[in-house]
């Protein structure tokens, strides 16, 4: 446990509020979100959303209906159009067999049987399959990504290359098991990165200065 962990989400939670996230208007949305956000900005991600209400195909089942140049070409703006159809054809797949076996408050055992269900899928990795489980079906799971581990180096001076698992464990055993607080904090972490914690420099206004102080 490191006491440390709250005491960031309490500074960037009064830095920035509430975020409210994940922004999409349904479960399958945030899983379309995470899978076309892998490498590539948000804002790109939204463009290829779009594409696909523009298509009238906002379902896994409309989705697998799509051809293949079609399913690419809403793609594009979100980068590695041809990857990505693979990924999303694979994850429509697992939605449709899966999206209502998934329970409500599940067991810590039985969240490791969904991700490890995820984690099968072609195309999914660790990071998607959390962001499904906590943003999609609301099981506490915390996301770790690039911009978490970035933050844990250069403020808690945690190794910059931790593995996700050991990095997910000091977070889920430092907080309570609340889905919202995931939910939040991670979305918090990624505003700051945004503001305070660039790639390449901290900044004197990162609010996440002022922990040890």
């Amino acid at each position: 446990m490191d006491k440390r962990i709250y005491q960031v989400y309490e500074l960037l939670l009064a830095e920035y509020g509430h975020q409210n996230w994940w922004p999409a208007d349904t479960p399958w949305e945030v899983c379309m979100g995470t899978v076309l956000t892998q490498n590539t900005s948000w804002t790109n991600v939204e463009k290829a959303i779009d594409n696909f209400k523009a298509l009238g195909a906002m379902s896994a089942e409309e989705v697998l209906q799509l051809e293949d140049q079609v399913i690419e070409e809403a793609i594009r703006p979100s980068g590695y159009y041809r990857i990505k159809k693979k990924r999303l054809r694979s994850v429509a797949h697992w939605w449709i067999d899966n999206r209502d076996k998934v329970p409500a408050g599940c067991s810590d055992e039985e969240i490791q049987h969904w991700r490890h269900s995820l984690l099968d899928v072609h195309g999914v990795g660790e990071e998607t399959a959390d962001c499904i489980l906590l943003y999609c079906f609301n099981l506490p799971t915390f996301v770790i990504d690039t911009y978490t581990k970035r933050m844990v180096h250069r403020h808690l001076g945690m190794k910059a290359n931790m593995k996700y698992g050991k990095l997910q464990r000091i977070f889920m055993e430092s907080l309570p098991r609340d889905v919202a607080l995931f939910n939040d904090f991670h979305a918090l972490i990624v505003a700051n990165s945004k503001v305070g914690c660039p790639n390449k420099k901290c900044l004197d206004n990162c609010s996440l200065r002022l922990i040890n102080e």
